[in-house]
């Protein structure tokens, strides 16, 4: 059963618009897809209740305010069965240096992104984490040296093309 929404293609310029700037008043979005006022901002409403619209918030500048470092983690699990995989995820969401978690495919079962102030902070997490005993088998680190770009949008319209 496939309960994707189907968007028209002024819905997916309203989300592409709103990913570039999700603090633009109703009247600029609906000059910017080509809609009057109104029936644009209707749109965004379906669209916030559907669920396409999860939320908006403010993208921040963490250089201005301190040193990080990002840390990604490749994770292998002891065992493989359904509650292993459960009870490891439940560990993980309390750990607020865990910015994204990914079951993959492959050598390993999951990818971890962590942002820390240090490598001496990530240390103290990942020994945390071990030290629960959640099922760790193994884990390797790569430290991010530099990062030349992060985009903060997704590719909406070339990846509903198709669809709409």
């Amino acid at each position: 059963m496939n309960n994707r929404q189907k968007l028209d293609r002024i819905d997916i310029r309203i989300l592409a618009e709103l990913q570039k700037n999700g603090n633009m008043t109703n009247a600029n979005l609906a000059g910017l897809v080509g809609l009057s006022a109104s029936p644009c901002l209707q749109r965004v409403k379906r669209l916030e209740a559907a669920g396409i619209i999860s939320g908006y918030g403010a993208h921040l500048n963490l250089a201005k305010l301190t040193s990080t470092v990002t840390v990604f983690t490749e994770i292998m699990l002891h065992d493989h069965r359904r509650e292993d995989f459960i009870r490891f995820e439940a560990n993980l969401r309390d750990l607020d240096e865990v910015t994204e978690c990914h079951l993959v495919s492959g050598g390993y079962d999951y990818l971890l992104k962590f942002l820390v102030k240090d490598i001496g902070h990530y240390q103290e997490v990942i020994e945390k984490l071990v030290d629960r005993n959640v099922g760790i088998e193994k884990y390797f680190s790569y430290i991010v040296i530099r990062t030349p770009f992060v985009k903060l949008t997704v590719p909406i319209e070339s990846l509903l093309e198709d669809d709409s």
